[in-house]
């Protein structure tokens, strides 16, 4: 590990816990900066009695000497952030002064969310379970280089005749294609100019920012949103977010070039989840799936959705350390295992009669897939809030070490429950994490 910094990213479809493994690392960062998607994202954060959902603001803010910034790859909603940054400055939270916004983040306007939700809702289309909070159509926006960015939110003659342009356009596509109602462009612009100037404190250059501190020796986090397999290009298409949600988005989303990289740690459930559509291979769709839920709580942190449960899949999870160059894995949900005698894992494919561990590209591809499944025995012990790696069943380590040895990454940290303290931190990852912040 050569640069002061390290990406923390999901290794599967998001979800996998890495707002608590953000926050445990962040008190180590000098700062710790979001560098894709939007307020689509969950991460929830437990300290002590607090409970904190962060969609939008980086889990580093409530870390204090920590520095919070939302890169130039995330697309902010002002109102939402404004509205986020509302409820953490109840709970005492310090934001002024530590939370930043890139200049250069794309803004998302109620007419995303007007398309997106239209889109997602008109008859004969491919439901991709979005959120519908505007996030694909600001990307989309941002792609056809019609978007609007935070540094042209912040001048209101530039703001205004904007969003008179895009809301002739977009209503009339809405209307065509969906049958919606217009959106007013005055009342919006109204809206969005006051909300330009409660925003106009957190803005800057953050690229700048970043790369300074690194400049003086200080560290920096790189938060991940949803997770590998949602990433644009890498995920399971077209079931995917619309930004790259793996480790190469981290430079393009921030600022701070790839060979400032210092190291990727990946976070992986000890089973998987999934929420919305897509082809899931090793989806449980038996009582076993109703158990997993069940005890890991397993209801989207945003939107409360149930998540759908699947044993855990060594050949996405290789592959998406691969995707990522990931060498350390986090494993979170360890104890939802606990009341199990046997746990199933799935080590290989079998698509079309042909046995292999290639995940195809595409979807009919993902969805033919039959899974190949080892059995590994069960602890039925528990392990919430175990501290020591030596304190774990022999069989929960036994378990722990072959998802090490098989998907290509070493295990550092084990999660045994969702509030800080119930981490299990291995020394060589603790030194390594040194060498990187220090």
């Amino acid at each position: 590990m050569g640069a002061r910094t390290a990406v923390v990213l999901g290794a599967q479809w998001g979800d996998e816990g890495k707002g608590k493994i953000v926050d445990v690392l962040s008190e180590r960062f000098s700062a710790v900066a979001r560098y894709a998607g939007g307020h689509n994202a969950g991460h929830t954060v437990i300290i002590g009695a607090h409970k904190f959902i962060l969609q939008l603001i980086p889990c580093g803010v409530l870390r204090p000497g920590c520095i919070g910034v939302i890169g130039n790859g995330v697309v902010l909603d002002p109102i939402a952030f404004l509205s986020e940054v509302g409820r953490i400055r109840e709970l005492g939270v310090n934001v002024d002064g530590n939370l930043f916004v890139s200049n250069r983040a794309q803004v998302i306007l109620p007419y995303h969310r007007m398309i997106e939700l239209a889109a997602e809702c008109a008859p004969g289309r491919q439901k991709i379970g979005t959120t519908s909070k505007g996030i694909g159509p600001a990307y989309e926006d941002k792609m056809a280089r019609s978007g609007l960015r935070m540094v042209d939110l912040l001048h209101p003659a530039l703001l205004k005749a904007h969003i008179e342009a895009a809301c002739a356009e977009k209503n009339a596509i809405a209307h065509a294609l969906f049958g919606t109602d217009p959106l007013d462009p005055a009342k919006m612009y109204d809206e969005y100019a006051a909300a330009a100037e409660q925003v106009r404190p957190f803005v800057a250059d953050t690229g700048r920012l970043l790369n300074g501190i690194l400049a003086k020796g200080g560290s920096v986090m790189f938060e991940g949103a949803q997770g590998t397999m949602l990433d644009i290009d890498h995920g399971t298409y077209p079931f995917v977010t619309s930004s790259s949600a793996t480790a190469g988005g981290a430079a393009t989303g921030t600022g701070v070039g790839p060979t400032a990289i210092g190291t990727v740690i990946a976070v992986t459930k000890a089973y998987v989840t999934r929420v919305g559509g897509g082809p899931f291979p090793t989806e449980i769709h038996d009582a076993a799936g109703d158990l997993l839920r069940e005890r890991g709580h397993e209801y989207g942190a945003v939107t409360g959705r149930p998540r759908r449960c699947g044993w855990l899949d060594i050949p996405l999870l290789r592959y998406s350390n691969q995707v990522n160059g990931a060498e350390w894995l986090v494993v979170t949900k360890l104890d939802v295992l606990d009341v199990l005698a046997e746990i199933p894992v799935c080590i290989g494919y079998e698509i079309g009669g042909k046995a292999g561990d290639e995940i195809p590209a595409d979807v009919r591809g993902l969805e033919a897939i039959k899974p190949r499944y080892t059995t590994l025995k069960g602890w039925r012990q528990p392990t919430e809030g175990i501290t020591e790696y030596a304190k774990l069943p022999q069989a929960a380590r036994d378990y722990l070490a072959f998802q090490e040895r098989e998907s290509g990454a070493r295990i550092g940290m084990i999660s045994t429950g969702p509030d800080r303290g119930q981490t299990i931190v291995l020394p060589e990852f603790a030194e390594a994490l040194g060498r990187v912040t220090s």
